[in-house]
């Protein structure tokens, strides 16, 4: 339904239609009747964050939203109501109930799985808002009962801003900056801490370094903070969960184009269809071949990924998936800095030879999943394949000579391959004792990990491994030679990680709930040394606790606190590496300590905020009496402040954004920095916020906000990143009912900014005022 501008008055009328027509009823019964119930799946399995709704003649007069068991209460006074009860991915219940003076009624809503989809006009924004998730806990909780701070980005909010990657995403998540990457993968600062691989599948590990679409997306999920308990190692700052649309028994053809500023063209596609009642399929492609305002830099990237769902009774559920992407695009290690600052170059300017700079990705991606309800039990099996070959070849610019006027180039290679096995089983179990209620989890990870590593160096001229340019033209077509130098990489990994953990999430009451739970990581590591023979291990056991309590004073607001704890091997995220002295490096510490405050203020709006500190020790630094020695008495922490707002303000008006200051510093000196020094990368302040407004029933405006203070580029802190404010908008028509036109303007006032960096002179400039156009139709 379409709304239009009156619309803004409809609360109004509203509550005065409801006095006009419910106050007979209550003038003659004030006396209170409870309704308390439970509303479940066609397994009979638990449905959290379903919303209960009861109205008299049309006119809503109190809601509740079911738990992590499916359980909610409603007060009221005795009369005739309609309950409405509905969920996402459900058809909606409804059933009419009477109550007398004093009456307790208990109720069951099962809810059928939603088969039919509805046309759906296209009009302005979707929604921006997802009421619960399970990556968190495991199991379906809505995001106002999860005890730590949480982020959503859906695809409605892709589609409208034309975001593509990872880093597009992050703009508009409070407490999270990009890191450059070497502009050859993803990485994220999360919290004060830097990782290129706390990166999930939904809710499986996907950590080699690559850069990842949106194409295929239904939302991408941050979860703040150490997340070992659901996640396994590291996640010490959070982690990146991209939720894949699977297919569903709805019939859906979506085809979007896109076009517009240095030579952007991109064309994604979504087919789903039921073939029986029990077999559907869906497949999502993408083709992309678009230019950049760096100077000969550009991009190529396929993707499709079919997916199979297939139910075999009611009480089975099994889906098959199969994603392949292939990513082709010249690497681009930004420019250097001069005298503390981006050095004074034009933000186009490529320092080194594009012509042989190649960055080459081919990703393989199968899962098979599969759920069943055995009573109030819920198992859970999912397996996740990763193939992943990865190549990288780039010009590294370095520090400028004193006058500014040359700067140092190298260059090298690598090349990673890849092959990733995990499974997960998990067993949920809603159970009461009393007038308590649990959600009981226990599960089990394994998984395998092969990994080669083989890096070359470039030798100009077939010489020398650096070379002198001028920094007003640096970039060269100097011949270069790749081969092996003394230090250079050339070794093979295999990893083993067997994992058992248990959870318990409690509710003592309508106002009280907990969540408890410890998880078991047994990690081996085997690294051969290619060049010299040399065979190393490190195994390590990791035991992470996660604890919490959430207080809900009034229906909508919730008041938590949470403890969690995260570990990362010696080896380091990616375990590239391992030597002498890191195989008895114990593994590093993350503790988070978290206080916050959700309130959902509507069906459609969200408010939350966190404060926290986040501890790193156990790090590495050098014995100050013995410089040959490695000692791990290194500590780090970040304390910070965060607030998000997601949903709609009124009818017409969507909002997404949040703020966030961060305080991250060296508490004690580690092998990188001395004690004070501030973390790289990690900006006091961020702001973002996103507006859409319908002015018509088929003209909407977008309107976002960004704004970052200044950074450090590396932990040294001698260059600093400025802080910048950037505008972007957007224009939507809706020319018909499956048709949408759009119009996105980014940095429309062209500032010029530096997004962020890999060190103090591989710095990445930030896009110019760029234009871009983009057609969407539903058949």
């Amino acid at each position: 339904m379409t709304l239009r501008f009156p619309a803004a008055y409809s609360p109004i009328f509203a509550a005065l239609w409801l006095a006009a027509t419910t106050y007979p009823a209550f003038a003659q019964a004030t006396a209170h009747a409870v309704v308390h119930g439970i509303v479940m799946d066609p397994m009979r399995g638990p449905v959290a964050g379903a919303v209960v709704t009861a109205t008299v003649t049309a006119a809503p007069v109190a809601t509740a939203t079911t738990g992590a068991d499916g359980r909610f209460e409603l007060d009221l006074v005795a009369g005739t109501y309609t309950l409405a009860v509905s969920a996402p991915g459900f058809s909606d219940v409804t059933e009419r109930i009477s109550l007398r003076e004093g009456q307790s009624s208990s109720l069951q809503f099962v809810l059928p799985i939603a088969a039919v989809h509805e046309a759906v006009t296209v009009t302005g924004t979707g929604g921006y808002r997802v009421p619960a998730i399970s990556s968190a806990t495991r199991t379906l909780t809505p995001l106002r009962d999860v005890p730590q701070a949480i982020s959503v980005v859906t695809q409605e909010l892709v589609k409208d801003q034309l975001m593509t990657s990872v880093a597009d995403v992050m703009r508009y998540v409070p407490g999270v900056t990009t890191h450059q990457g070497e502009n050859n993968r993803d990485q994220v600062i999360m919290r004060g801490n830097n990782s290129s691989a706390d990166f999930f599948v939904d809710g499986v590990r996907d950590d080699v370094q690559y850069y990842r679409d949106l194409y295929n997306l239904d939302r991408v999920e941050v979860l703040k903070g150490p997340n070992a308990l659901t996640f396994g190692r590291g996640g010490a700052g959070g982690v990146v969960n991209r939720v894949v649309k699977n297919a569903s028994f709805m019939p859906l053809r979506e085809l979007f184009v896109q076009g517009g500023a240095f030579g952007n063209k991109r064309m994604t596609a979504d087919i789903g269809q039921a073939l029986t009642s029990s077999v559907a399929f869906r497949v999502n492609g993408m083709l992309e071949n678009s230019d950049s305002f760096r100077e000969r830099v550009d991009l190529e990237r396929q993707a499709i990924n079919p997916t199979l769902t297939f139910l075999p009774s009611d009480r089975t559920r099994v889906v098959v998936g199969y994603e392949y992407l292939r990513d082709r695009r010249v690497a681009d290690r930004g420019i250097t800095s001069y005298q503390g600052s981006p050095a004074a170059v034009p933000i186009e300017t490529y320092f080194g030879d594009p012509d042989q700079s190649h960055v080459r990705a081919d990703v393989h991606l199968g899962s098979f999943a599969v759920e069943h309800r055995i009573g109030r039990a819920t198992i859970r099996n999912r397996t996740l394949v990763g193939d992943y070959g990865r190549f990288y070849q780039n010009f590294v610019p370095g520090a400028a000579t004193v006058d500014g006027t040359q700067v140092l180039l190298t260059a090298y290679n690598n090349a990673t391959d890849r092959t990733n096995v995990f499974n997960q089983t998990d067993v949920s179990l809603a159970a009461t004792t009393g007038l308590v209620h649990h959600l009981f989890l226990a599960g089990a990870e394994f998984g395998q990990q092969s990994t080669d590593n083989f890096r070359q160096t470039g030798f100009f001229n077939d010489t020398a491994t650096s070379v002198l340019v001028p920094i007003a033209k640096p970039t060269i077509s100097t011949p270069v030679t790749f081969r092996q130098n003394a230090t250079d990489a050339d070794n093979h990994l295999r990893t083993f990680v067997g994992a058992a953990f248990v959870q318990d999430q409690v509710q003592l009451s309508q106002h009280v709930q907990l969540l408890g739970g410890l998880r078991f990581d047994r990690f081996d590591l085997r690294y051969d040394n290619n060049r010299n023979g040399d065979t190393l291990e490190r195994p390590d056991n990791l035991v992470s606790p996660r604890a919490g309590v959430v207080v809900k004073p009034v229906e909508g607001v919730s008041l938590y606190t949470s403890y969690s704890v995260s570990y990362l091997p010696s080896s380091g995220d990616q375990f590239s590496s391992l030597t002498v002295i890191t195989q008895q490096v114990e593994p590093e510490k993350f503790t988070n300590y978290e206080v916050g405050a959700k309130w959902d203020a509507s069906p459609s709006l969200s408010f939350t905020t966190a404060v926290y500190r986040l501890d790193r020790t156990n790090t590495r630094s050098t014995d100050p009496n013995d410089p040959t020695r490695i000692v791990q008495t290194g500590e780090q922490r970040t304390n910070g402040f965060e607030a998000s707002l997601t949903g709609s303000l009124i009818g017409h008006w969507m909002v997404v954004g949040g703020y966030a200051y961060q305080d991250a510093s060296v508490r004690s000196a580690t092998v990188a920095a001395t004690a004070g020094a501030t973390v790289a990368q990690v900006p006091h302040h961020t702001f973002s916020l996103w507006n859409t407004y319908q002015i018509h029933p088929r003209v909407s405006a977008g309107l976002g906000l960004s704004q970052r203070s200044e950074m450090f580029a590396a932990i040294d802190n001698t260059v600093v990143l400025p802080g910048y404010v950037r505008a972007d908008v957007a224009a939507f028509f809706t020319l018909t009912r499956q048709v949408r036109l759009q119009l996105n303007v980014e940095n429309i006032t062209d500032k010029t900014y530096y997004a962020n960096a890999d060190n103090n002179t591989n710095i990445s400039p930030g896009y110019p005022r760029s234009v871009r156009l983009a057609l969407s139709t539903r058949f």
